[in-house]
Formats: structure tokens, C-alpha cells, sequence
């Protein structure tokens, strides 16, 4: 366990262990045993649901792009024969629970390989993308990112930043000989608000910014633009609600309409 994550289980057991037993002596500081009297009402299950998410998030850090997600499985892909169009899909939450039966399967009789890795962003995507995608050797990429640097998952990012990480893997992709399909960052909705709405934590307008940019890149560096945007929208220019189950990821209605429109584009880029 590294440092950080380390002490803050200490100090979360130190906590519960002053609150289990107010009568023995304490050296903390006034704050320490204002936040252990505080925490006195932990039930178990808390405990354990908080220590959880600890030991989850230094593991996390320890694999900060999570290379080790797909490493059994790319060992376990033999190359692809002379005439397999095999094209790989770069992605986040969205492009990794494709694969789930719920939606439909993750095109069934294709040569396509899912590599979406929950929560991801685009700078995880670039440190693995020659693990999982360029040494599998496909003949096109489809790249469906963003979204979560928009909202900060790992931290704060301009979208420069974001534009600039997506020129690298496509420029990654040209150098090896695979065709790049740049896909829309999806909309989202705040239909089905539970907590802060998907508006706010994913502005609008940052994703059309984003959109517009990867149009215009992919336009001038041969790529292609796979637009899941406008096939999504409603007249208030939000996703569909019957296309989405927490107003940010598709449900199977919503993989029913992208789907067509990613086998169009990879078509288009093989062409």
C-alpha cells in the first residue's frame, strides 16, 4: 500500500478505535477527537465499505492506466490473418460495457476487439494504446474518449489537453498503418438526475467543443468522424431519455442506434 492511501487507513482506524473506546487516554489534537466523536455512529459495514474503497483506489494508482486489465487477453489474440479486417475499440465505460449481453453483445461475427476500460480518460488511453491496440495489429481504431476528462476524472483538463492526447493516438495509429475512426463524445441528459446532474458535471458545451474539434482534426489528418452526437439528441439538445438509463451511458436502445452508424465509419475508413 502506498503512503498516502496507508495513512488515511490509519488515521480512519485510529478514529474508530477512539470512538469504540472514549474512556482510554488520547494524544490527538482537540480535531482529532471532535472528528472521532463524530464518526462514533460508524456502523461496520460502513467501515468495511470505506476501507474498500481505499485498498480499490491504491490499486488503482499502483496501475494508474490499468495495463494489467487486458494483459491475459492480448496475450491469448493470435494475429490476425492476411485478410481479417480486425479493428479495436478504445474506450471508456461506455465502449466497455458494450460487451454485456444486456446490449445486444459487442458485434457478434466481427473481427472487433472491446478495449474500454471503465472511468478512463484520455491520457490512461494514450499510455495503453500500444498495448491494446497497436500490438494487436488491426487494420483501424475506433476512439471514443473524453467525456470523463471533462469531468475531471483524473483531474482537471483543458480541452487542449484532451484535444492533444487524441492527435497522439491518432498519430500512433498512422505510424503503424491502422486507419483512426474518431467517434463523438456522446450527449448527455439530466433526465434521470440522481445527485449532480450529468450537465453540470459534463457541460454541453464542452463536449460540442470537443466534437467540433475531433470533426475538423479528422477531416485534415485522413481520419474519420463517427458522429453518435446527433443520432442521440432530442429538440432540447440533450441524449434521448429512452436512450439512457443515468443520463450519460446508452442503454440498449442506445447501443441499437450506435452501432450502425460505428460498422458505417469503420466501412468508410477500410474503403
Amino acid at each position: 500500500m502506498t503512503v498516502r492511501p496507508l495513512l488515511a487507513t490509519m488515521m480512519f482506524l485510529g478514529t474508530v478505535v477512539s470512538a469504540q473506546n472514549p474512556a482510554q487516554p488520547s494524544a490527538a489534537a482537540p480535531a482529532a477527537n471532535t472528528q472521532a466523536s463524530a464518526s462514533a455512529s460508524a456502523s461496520c459495514p460502513e467501515m468495511a465499505t470505506a476501507l474498500t474503497g481505499l485498498m480499490a483506489r491504491d490499486m488503482r494508482m499502483r496501475d494508474w492506466a490499468e495495463m494489467a486489465r487486458y494483459r491475459d487477453a492480448n496475450k491469448n489474440i493470435a494475429a490476425p490473418a492476411r485478410n481479417d479486417a480486425r479493428v479495436v475499440f478504445m474506450g471508456d465505460s461506455i465502449t466497455d460495457a458494450w460487451q454485456q449481453p444486456r446490449y445486444g453483445g459487442f458485434f457478434p461475427g466481427k473481427p472487433y476487439v472491446d478495449r474500454g476500460i471503465s472511468g478512463q480518460t484520455t491520457p490512461q488511453m494514450l499510455v495503453r494504446f500500444r498495448r491494446d491496440v497497436i500490438d494487436l495489429q488491426p487494420k483501424a481504431v475506433v476512439i471514443l474518449a473524453g467525456t470523463n476528462d471533462i469531468a475531471g476524472n483524473t483531474g482537471p483538463m483543458t480541452n487542449e489537453e484532451i484535444q492533444g492526447n487524441l492527435a497522439s493516438m491518432s498519430e500512433l495509429a498512422h505510424a503503424h498503418n491502422i486507419k483512426v475512426v474518431f467517434a463523438s463524445i456522446t450527449p448527455i441528459s439530466e433526465y434521470h438526475v440522481r445527485g449532480v446532474p450529468q450537465t453540470t458535471s459534463r457541460p454541453m458545451e464542452r463536449i460540442k467543443a470537443i466534437n467540433e474539434w475531433m470533426k475538423s482534426y479528422a477531416a485534415s489528418h485522413g481520419d474519420v468522424y463517427l458522429d453518435y452526437f446527433s443520432a442521440m439528441i432530442d429538440d432540447k439538445g440533450l441524449m434521448r431519455a429512452e436512450l439512457t438509463d443515468d443520463d450519460l451511458h446508452p442503454n440498449a436502445k442506445g447501443y441499437a442506434i450506435m452501432a450502425p452508424l460505428a460498422e458505417a465509419a469503420i466501412a468508410k475508413a477500410l474503403k
